[in-house]
């Protein structure tokens, strides 16, 4: 076997494989600015923002929604 046909099959794998991983950069941008305004709005209920923002990280709009639920300590 050529050593430059195994190059192009591990290149034609790799690139597969990031089409299917691609985001879209506005979709990033919008995620992130969600979880800096659930940050915001725990601090708002005294809550700890920077575990607020991490949690919106992973969760998105379900943080939000539970973020509107939980009373101000």
């Amino acid at each position: 076997m050529d050593i430059y046909a195994n190059i192009d099959f591990v290149n034609q794998i790799k690139k597969q494989l990031l089409a299917g991983c691609h985001m879209d950069n506005q979709y990033v941008v919008g995620w992130g600015t969600l979880a800096l305004i659930n940050a915001g709005l725990a601090q708002v209920k005294n809550r700890t923002g920077l575990n607020w923002f991490l949690l919106s990280l992973a969760l998105g709009a379900l943080a939000t929604f539970s973020l509107l639920l939980v009373e101000k300590r």
